[in-house]
């Protein structure tokens, strides 16, 4: 049996927020390609996390005026949570760009944030067919493989940044860099089990 839908306007919610996971993933890995359009970018993710903010609002405030959900209303909580939570991540991470003026990007940077535009992509076609419970499951395991690749990809940056004798302040700002980029990656791993369960729950 699929879900049955009742007030449809959350399936159309959720998937203007997911469309905003991948805006603002591209955005940062065009930021990373090219910083010295670093204040473009920051501005232009910063718009869509607003934007990601108000449609989450919209969706929670929603939950209390539906007679009937077409999910249960912790799953709708959840999920909206989780997906504006990827956006803060990608938000926090341009921030960071920013605040440290960032002018020159390390590869496996670029790599990170390709692996994370591969992963909201991934979340962005599961909520799109949500009501598909085979297909979100496969959308799940990609996000989950894009994950240990981005952890994989982490471990060797972080190392690569205490080889040698290197410079404390070039750590320091790195090390805060990749972390809210695994942070991002681990919260769209996160989504998917959300999305996973409930998919299998109305399966």
């Amino acid at each position: 049996m699929r879900l049955i839908p009742r007030d449809t306007a959350f399936f159309e919610m959720f998937e203007q927020l997911s469309k905003r996971l991948t805006v603002a993933s591209r955005l940062l890995s065009e930021l990373f390609a090219d910083p010295s359009r670093l204040e473009h970018f920051v501005g232009a993710i910063k718009v869509v996390e607003h934007e990601a903010d108000t449609i989450t609002h919209d969706i929670i405030s929603r939950i209390d005026k539906s007679f009937v959900t077409p999910i249960d209303r912790e799953d709708i909580h959840l999920l909206a949570s989780r997906l504006d939570n990827v956006v803060d991540l990608v938000d926090g991470t341009a921030r960071r760009a920013q605040m440290f003026h960032i002018r020159e990007v390390h590869e496996i940077a670029r790599r990170m944030c390709d692996t994370l535009v591969s992963a909201t992509e991934s979340l962005d076609a599961a909520v799109g067919r949500m009501k598909d419970a085979r297909f979100v499951v496969a959308q799940g395991h990609e996000v989950k493989t894009r994950e240990e690749e981005g952890d994989a990809l982490y471990h060797e940056a972080v190392g690569d940044l205490f080889r040698g004798t290197p410079d404390p302040l070039h750590v320091i700002k790195w090390k805060e860099l990749y972390d809210t980029l695994e942070r991002a990656l681990d919260q769209c791993e996160d989504v998917a089990n959300v999305l996973e369960s409930i998919a299998l729950k109305h399966a």
